[in-house]
């Protein structure tokens, strides 16, 4: 009997869990200081993410339609990656003078397990993008795997070509010579849009 009631209770807690995470704000997913990137400081970490995603076509029609894909990062690092947090994004390179980011024209969502709906990434200045509650931390071997979808608007001007992407950034604090530092991975992938 207390067996039962003891896996019940850690079966409860262990529902409760990714509701928590999934239900806290996104400015607590924020760093709370400006850390300097461990390669501006020397320290490469090639090796520390593999990264896939799945279901991004090579270009989508401008319009309501929205594109679903996953984005996967796995630790393949030996070691424990600590204040690890998840964003995402969705944007353009810009090359030239007068071209422009398609982030603002986007909208990028990322899907919420535990309340079963879609949930609406958007930064203060416009742009489609910010963070998504997740682990604290991963351990060697494990992945964090995300459904998200985005769409980007028929009032992009197609003035240009625009070199587009979408995907998951995972972010960890390391230390470099007793500084800390973040290390980033991206699951990335690339598209054009055109009009329908």
């Amino acid at each position: 009997m207390k067996l039962r009631r003891a896996l019940t209770a850690s079966v409860a807690t262990a529902a409760l869990l990714p509701m928590v995470m999934a239900a806290a704000p996104a400015c607590q997913a924020a760093p709370v200081a400006e850390m300097p990137k461990c390669s501006d400081l020397g320290q490469e970490h090639n090796n520390t993410f593999e990264s896939r995603t799945f279901g991004i076509p090579k270009s989508i029609t401008l319009g309501t339609d929205w594109t679903t894909y996953t984005a996967t990062l796995t630790n393949a690092s030996a070691k424990e990656l600590k204040s690890f947090e998840l964003t995402a994004k969705l944007g353009s390179y810009v090359y030239n003078e007068g071209e422009r980011d398609l982030s603002p024209y986007g909208d990028l969502q990322y899907w919420d397990t535990t309340q079963r709906a879609w949930k609406t990434l958007r930064q203060a200045n416009g742009d489609a993008g910010g963070a998504i509650p997740g682990p604290k931390t991963l351990k060697p071997r494990e992945s964090v795997h995300m459904q998200l979808r985005f769409r980007v608007g028929k009032d992009l001007p197609l003035d240009h070509n625009y070199d587009a992407y979408t995907g998951l950034t995972g972010t960890f604090v390391d230390r470099y010579h007793d500084t800390a530092c973040t290390v980033q991975g991206d699951a990335v992938g690339a598209f054009y849009p055109r009009e329908g």
